[in-house]
């Protein structure tokens, strides 16, 4: 991927990541003011869809959680397939480094929170809740630090949370989806075979694709596996090579990835963090926070990711599986895993399948925003400590990534 890309993408994540922020300190007054009533009944707004006397009526909260966020995984998928075959992960060079920090910082989070969760078997369900990074948080934490952050080390974490959201997506399709249904699964696959004939065909126009992709999100969502998983399969079926003469920004997939970034970042994602990070703090004492379901979550997220993700790299570099990126330090290593303990979107959106009654969703809320905000504050001071700034007008040295 060139350079120009990297950087044009790392600066939308940076803005998308303030606009976060934003919102979730949003829904939390909201969610604890006098309006407290109108954030659930907003919550709880019913729209229904219906064709042919057929149809759906579900409560707004559904419409963005497996509506809305089936296009960020459509858009996570996009990211992951052109990382994979012309980016950061195309060569085993490029993606053992990122890969393996990724494994590290999915597995021993979630150790800590099963740690904490043995002696409770029916919390032990939300073990993945502290394995993802959201990459908008994280690298819009580190765009506060400018052009002092090397660019190498920008790359790294934008791999590393793209091999994250991989492995969360892989944890979803296989420890997240409910009771099967045969019949939809069957449909769901005639509608994968459609875009795969439609790829084969070399077909270039996006829009057989977008409407084969509601029709296989009605499929997933009938058949018991979670629906924003459509938007993954849909992904994988949107061509990335190019025919002759086609110039790089009409390729499909860079077409919709370009067209789509813009509305998940500032309008998707926003409403995600609206709907889902509004707790209701009446009744929640320091002794909350030491339930083993926030506490898990919390200690996994901050003190778990930072330890998987150091941990998996030096062993890396120390057994020679990989080189460091250059010009970094170890120190500005640790800020980075730091940095991956903010879970927010990704983890919330797991915490939410992991747990549908309300009687856990405070708990869940609490302990990833308590562990993404110590994540977030500890990173950037230890980054802020081990950057040098770069002198004026010196710019970072023109080469491709």
């Amino acid at each position: 991927m060139r350079l120009s890309a990297v950087r044009g993408f790392l600066q939308t994540e940076a803005a998308a990541g303030v606009v976060l922020m934003v919102t979730a300190a949003v829904a939390m007054l909201w969610a604890n003011s006098p309006l407290a009533a109108a954030y659930e009944g907003f919550l709880h707004l019913h729209l229904g869809l219906t064709v042919g006397g057929a149809g759906l009526d579900k409560p707004l909260h559904f419409w963005i959680n497996d509506g809305l966020m089936t296009i960020f995984f459509l858009l996570v998928g996009l990211e992951i397939k052109r990382e994979v075959m012309e980016g950061e992960l195309s060569t085993p060079a490029r993606a053992a480094l990122p890969g393996i920090a990724a494994v590290g910082g999915m597995a021993v989070p979630a150790l800590v929170y099963v740690a904490l969760n043995y002696q409770t078997p029916q919390t032990l369900h939300g073990w993945a809740i502290p394995a993802a990074t959201d990459i908008a948080f994280a690298v819009g934490v580190l765009a506060l630090l400018g052009s002092r952050v090397p660019q190498t080390l920008r790359i790294f974490l934008l791999a590393l949370a793209i091999m994250d959201d991989l492995g969360a997506i892989v944890i979803i399709a296989v420890f997240y989806s409910a009771d099967l249904n045969a019949t939809a699964l069957g449909f769901a696959a005639v509608t994968g075979l459609a875009l795969g004939w439609l790829t084969l065909m070399g077909v270039r126009r996006l829009l057989p694709y977008m409407l084969l992709g509601v029709v296989l999100w009605v499929c997933v969502l009938m058949s018991g596996v979670h629906a924003t998983l459509a938007g993954v399969a849909l992904a994988i079926a949107i061509p990335l090579k190019a025919v002759e003469g086609e110039p790089h920004e009409r390729i499909p997939l860079h077409r919709l990835e370009h067209a789509l970034h813009p509305w998940v970042a500032y309008a998707i994602m926003p409403l995600f963090a609206l709907a889902n990070a509004g707790v209701p703090l009446e009744g929640v004492t320091l002794a909350s926070f030491a339930e083993p379901v926030p506490l898990g979550i919390a200690l996994g997220l901050f003190v778990g990711k930072q330890v998987g993700v150091l941990g998996a790299t030096w062993l890396a570099v120390r057994l020679r599986l990989a080189p460091m990126p250059e010009g970094t330090t170890w120190m500005q290593f640790y800020g980075v895993a730091l940095l991956t303990g903010i879970g927010f979107t990704m983890s919330l959106f797991i915490g939410a399948l992991a747990f549908a009654d309300p009687e856990h969703a405070v708990a869940v809320r609490l302990g990833v925003l308590t562990g993404s905000i110590a994540s977030a504050v500890v990173g950037y001071a230890v980054l802020r400590l081990t950057v040098a700034a770069r002198p004026a007008g010196m710019a970072e040295p023109s080469r491709s990534a």
